[in-house]
């Protein structure tokens, strides 16, 4: 079979929607190499993360050959060279499909990572809410099948887009592979980890003033990683106000081999974020051996599973009771660490995952 797919996330961006990307065709072409992958993008930026899809078995990397170049070859353009590559079946990895998708004969598929813009939408600019909204909507009306990452986003479908469940089919997302290659652990001072965009959904604010509650004698370094604007100062100066600036340590610069490397030799991982379309710092701490303390809310119970603790996010007191708990209850701790990456990788292996999304793409054709 022949698949196309919208690749201008996967070679020009290097955070979460081209992570998906990415490690979408890598299990695709893994477990089934036999099918043709066809990855379409207005441009690529070149570097060691995109370069092995240019040369990769299976894989046809096409970019605007036409007068439209650019946003608008993505979408107004696209329909037309899928049908000259006579692609049999059209995925969009990132919330939205190209127009006349519907009209072109091509069966198609969309993935809908979340509704945040919905759920938070203070964090956006309006002009940008209506943009989303326009284009999650169209995607969600002309697909053939819906995927969403999680049961949470899956929900959110159906309520923002009134669209039906029978409609929908619910894939995790994948996580890079050499999380399912587990570190040994080495000898370290303790400490905790956050990892993730440093925003208002994500609750930084909230383990801080988790660690402010915690007895002087149990406070261990909270290591974060991640980028972030006017929010990571709002953080930063209520720890300089508090006092607090001894008990977290800010990495410059983490790449996917440093991140495995603390997770691994943390002694928990903490993520009380108020939403997320599925929570993969989650998946990635349980499968390199972290215990996890994360929100009962969202989709972040689907993420940890039952041997996560879940806190209430908007209390630092149930943030600090749960951080608490696994700090001084080491056979506690380690029934987490030991059933938790159990549950991770039954769950979000990726021949698991490959499976489930060609299971939809055989749905559509």
């Amino acid at each position: 079979m022949k698949i196309g797919f919208d690749a201008k996330r996967l070679y020009n961006n290097f955070t979460g929607l081209g992570n998906h990307s990415r490690t979408t065709i890598d299990i695709l072409t893994e477990e089934f190499p036999e099918h043709e992958y066809y990855l379409y993008t207005p441009k690529v930026r070149l570097n060691d993360v995109t370069h092995p899809y240019l040369g990769r078995q299976n894989c046809h990397t096409i970019q605007p050959r036409g007068i439209i170049r650019g946003s608008a070859w993505r979408t107004f353009g696209l329909v037309n060279d899928l049908k000259r590559d006579n692609i049999e079946l059209f995925h969009g990895l990132s919330n939205e499909l190209p127009a006349d998708i519907f009209h072109s004969g091509i069966p198609s598929v969309v993935t809908i990572h979340d509704v945040a813009f919905r759920t938070f939408p203070d964090m956006y600019h309006w002009h940008d809410r209506k943009i989303y909204n326009n284009k999650w909507k169209y995607a969600c009306n002309h697909a053939d099948r819906i995927i969403a990452i999680s049961e949470c986003t899956k929900k959110d479908v159906m309520h923002y887009y009134d669209v039906p469940e029978h409609k929908i089919d619910v894939v995790y997302q994948p996580v890079n592979k050499l999380y399912y290659t587990p570190l040994e652990k080495e000898e370290t001072s303790p400490y905790m980890l956050y990892a993730g965009s440093i925003n208002s959904r994500k609750n930084l604010l909230g383990i801080v003033k988790a660690i402010e509650l915690m007895p002087d004698d149990l406070r261990i370094p909270l290591v974060i990683v991640g980028g972030g604007g006017s929010y990571k100062q709002e953080v930063k100066r209520y720890i300089a106000e508090h006092h607090l600036e001894k008990f977290f340590v800010w990495p410059e610069s983490v790449d996917n081999a440093q991140l495995q490397s603390l997770y691994t030799n943390a002694q928990l991982f903490v993520y009380p974020s108020f939403y997320e379309g599925f929570g993969l710092p989650v998946v990635e701490a349980l499968l390199s051996g972290c215990p996890v303390v994360t929100s009962n809310v969202s989709s972040l119970p689907e993420a940890g599973g039952p041997f996560a603790l879940k806190a209430d996010p908007r209390s630092p007191e149930d943030i600090s009771n749960n951080i608490i708990k696994v700090l001084t209850d080491n056979a506690f701790r380690q029934e987490m660490i030991a059933s938790g990456r159990k549950y991770a990788m039954d769950t979000f292996h990726p021949t698991v995952l490959a499976r489930q999304l060609m299971d939809v793409y055989n749905k559509c054709v």
